[in-house]
């Protein structure tokens, strides 16, 4: 897979969306993910992004990381993004349009630099710091993937969900069993609702429901949209907290990712994740992404808010 440029679909112009490599009349979540994805652009280093149209509350942290990087690249030529750095600021508003701002911060022989903003009502709600590198050969070595069973072997998620959905409140049930574009395998089954209290430790395998186009800069895209579905999850593991359970307020605080090795986001892929502190009503959480074969292919770090909400 060739490291290209975010563009052979995304930049083909207004009328050629990212779904059009999608053929298959089952593979509709993914379709929307990467429409999501295939920002319009509004002027010179300004883009527009949309949410989808079943998102009530807030944005989904890891569609504004996703866009944002897609954003940036769409500034950047013949470069690989190696490392993002990003905050979230204030809820995202799912029913108006985010901006994308685009700022050009350097330009180098080896190294690019961009920072974008993204905007909502006037303000800010996000910013994102990439940095990109021409292919270069260096030093090789990596920590060896941690043992884990086949995800053939595991449960599926649409499995695990419907065994818990009589549990489910039912304001909720329709968003729970909804398809989802990216497809979790939880090596340890996943507790939906009142959950036990385990180490702060999870593997999760997962996957793209449908193929994609051989274009890295996509597979990062997506990367960085789905690095954000389980991984602030690992920090309340200990306490006893469920999805559904509001006496827990919790959001994504910062998200950085580093970018190691090739991939392809559509083949199955092993997030190793694990919280080493919890306090400040705040959780560190930490992730590995390793191949099926066993490459280290990129490094997760987030910090999220976990506050116990004041009774009354």
């Amino acid at each position: 897979m060739a490291p290209t440029r975010f563009c052979a679909l995304a930049c083909a112009g207004p009328g050629l969306g990212l779904s059009n490599a999608m053929t298959a009349p089952d593979q509709n979540p993914i379709r929307e993910v990467l429409d999501l994805l295939d920002l319009e652009p509004i002027e010179v280093n300004i883009f527009r992004g949309v949410s989808p149209k079943d998102r009530m509350q807030r944005v989904f942290g890891g569609q504004v990381l996703g866009q944002a990087l897609v954003a940036a690249y769409r500034t950047v030529e013949n470069r690989v993004c190696h490392s993002l750095h990003g905050y979230f600021l204030r809820p995202g508003d799912p029913k108006v349009p985010i901006l994308y701002e685009v700022d050009r911060s350097r330009d180098g022989k080896s190294f690019t630099s961009r920072r974008v903003v993204a905007i909502q009502h006037g303000k800010q709600i996000f910013t994102l710091a990439a940095s990109f590198q021409v292919e270069e050969e260096g030093f090789e070595h990596q920590f060896d993937m941690p043992e884990a069973p086949a995800p053939e072997t595991l449960p599926t998620e649409m499995e695990l969900r419907a065994q818990a959905l009589p549990q489910v409140p039912e304001e909720d049930r329709e968003w729970f069993t909804r398809p989802r574009p990216i497809e979790l395998r939880y090596v340890e089954p996943m507790e939906y609702v009142r959950p036990s209290k385990r180490a702060p430790r999870q593997m999760v395998w997962f996957r793209s429901t449908g193929q994609l186009p051989d274009d890295l800069s996509l597979h990062q895209c997506l990367l960085a949209y789905a690095s954000d579905l389980t991984l602030l999850d690992t920090a309340i593991r200990p306490h006893g907290v469920g999805w559904f359970d509001r006496s827990v307020q919790m959001a994504s605080i910062d998200h950085a990712m580093w970018f190691h090795r090739p991939f392809r986001t559509d083949q199955w892929l092993l997030y190793a994740q694990d919280a080493p502190s919890a306090s400040g009503a705040r959780g560190f959480n930490r992730g590995a992404i390793y191949t099926r074969e066993g490459v280290l292919v990129a490094s997760v770090a987030q910090e999220g808010l976990a506050r116990p909400r004041k009774r009354g």
